[in-house]
């Protein structure tokens, strides 16, 4: 992310029951004409756009019927099919506020304020990863052995509790409002007080 330069608009994909973390996958089959646009704009551009989650079907202005928060995402790979569609994976990676949208394309535009999540207080960043580990390493104990051993492998790969607040809530929640509630939520000491009380009811 500090290599990273984000641009003050984005492009906005703006999908029902649909929620991507920092640092998650996103597979998405491009079909829609306006969307169809955005991706070859991104592609000609920056290779990013960014996913929220539509919220309201009773109206088409993105105001309304948009989720607050969102997730910016990087193209990591597209490809097009003869009907002009094409499958990519976004991979996310920073959280965005919408703060205004604009009507100067085809497709969603929004201006965004980056979500920067650092944990505080510094000092309790390892305290806070072997919590969070601890909860995982229980709400996954009754699945078979190897299944245990490749989530918590996934977990180890980073010592940055932000980082795995975020891979655990892409991999391990499925309802939809609480996933939009873990993106909302700014500080990364309550997100992950937040997902270890989740994870107990797993």
């Amino acid at each position: 992310m500090n290599a990273l330069h984000l641009p003050d608009q984005v492009g906005v994909m703006i999908l029902p029951d649909c929620v991507l973390f920092p640092h998650g996958g996103l597979p998405l089959r491009i079909f829609e004409d306006r969307y169809r646009l955005m991706l070859q704009d991104a592609i000609d551009g920056d290779c990013l756009f960014a996913v929220t989650q539509q919220i309201s079907e009773d109206s088409a202005d993105p105001q309304q019927c948009a989720a607050p928060v969102g997730t910016i995402g990087i193209i990591r790979a597209s490809h097009e099919q003869e009907d002009g569609t094409s499958h990519l994976l976004l991979h996310g990676i920073i959280r965005v506020k919408f703060l205004e949208w604009l009507d100067e394309k085809p497709y969603p535009v929004a201006t965004i304020q980056p979500i920067h999540s650092e944990f505080f207080p510094a000092h309790q960043k390892a305290a806070a990863t072997k919590t969070l580990r601890g909860s995982v390493e229980d709400a996954i104990r009754g699945l078979p052995e190897e299944v245990q051993n490749a989530v918590m492998e996934m977990i180890h790969r980073t010592d940055d509790p932000v980082i795995i607040a975020d891979i655990v809530s892409q991999q391990f929640f499925q309802d939809v409002h609480i996933r939009q509630h873990l993106l909302e939520i700014e500080s990364p000491a309550a997100r992950i007080s937040y997902l270890c009380n989740a994870l107990q009811g797993i």
